[in-house]
């Protein structure tokens, strides 16, 4: 029997719904907040739903699998052939549950909570160690404008810094504004860079395969 296909195009706070009967071929259009998306799901008959892969999909993709549909991720470029008008959120809704049904259809892989973790955490320790250049490369420019050339490395870098302090160089002003960067350089301490906790180390086990894990490797 055909089965009803659900295309949504999600965003933050209202949702585009565009559903194919595949029994009577209906067509039904519908724009739901985002608190009701779930509770309407829930009511709804099983089905194949299609999301573009973007963000929180994985999420979405996750939640109504648990509700006994099909999710299926697909990425943008593969859904743009399918709109049909002028680009809004409903023309995008009803191009996904179009696309989804395309035979041979490539589809993303659904995240698991454990691998979104992992990736949560690449991109935190990416975002702080950029912050961390960009201290140390400032107080080196700082520095330098005031006759100091400090060599590389952030070590070289501190014992410049506390020696230029302790000799009580410059005015009152620059003392204080170096006094706080270098605290700040002290106290650094990034996540991904700090040795994981227990809750970290258990994420990155669970998502990776068996024959990377810690120990069982070569």
């Amino acid at each position: 029997m055909p089965r009803t296909t659900i295309g949504i195009d999600i965003a933050k706070q209202v949702f585009e719904i565009y559903v194919e009967d595949g029994a009577t071929q209906g067509v039904e259009r519908k724009r739901l907040a985002r608190k009701k998306m779930l509770p309407w799901l829930a009511n709804h008959p099983p089905a194949l739903v299609g999301m573009e892969a973007c963000g929180g999909a994985h999420y979405w993709a996750r939640e109504l699998t648990k509700l006994g549909h099909e999710g299926r991720l697909i990425a943008p470029q593969y859904v743009k052939p399918w709109v049909q008008t002028n680009k809004s959120d409903a023309a995008d809704a009803r191009a996904i549950c179009r696309a989804v049904q395309e035979p041979g259809m490539r589809v993303v892989g659904i995240a698991t909570e454990a691998q979104q973790d992992v990736q949560a955490l690449h991109r935190v320790r990416s975002r702080v160690l950029r912050q961390r250049t960009a201290l140390v490369n400032q107080l080196h420019g700082l520095l330098l404008e005031y006759g100091v050339a400090v060599p590389r490395g952030r070590a070289a870098l501190r014992k410049v810094l506390a020696t230029f302090l302790a000799d009580e160089r410059g005015t009152p002003l620059l003392r204080q504004l170096l006094a706080e960067q270098e605290a700040e350089l002290a106290d650094w301490a990034p996540v991904g860079v700090r040795p994981l906790g227990e809750a970290g180390r258990a994420g990155v086990s669970a998502w990776l395969p068996c024959g990377r894990r810690s120990g069982s490797g070569p």
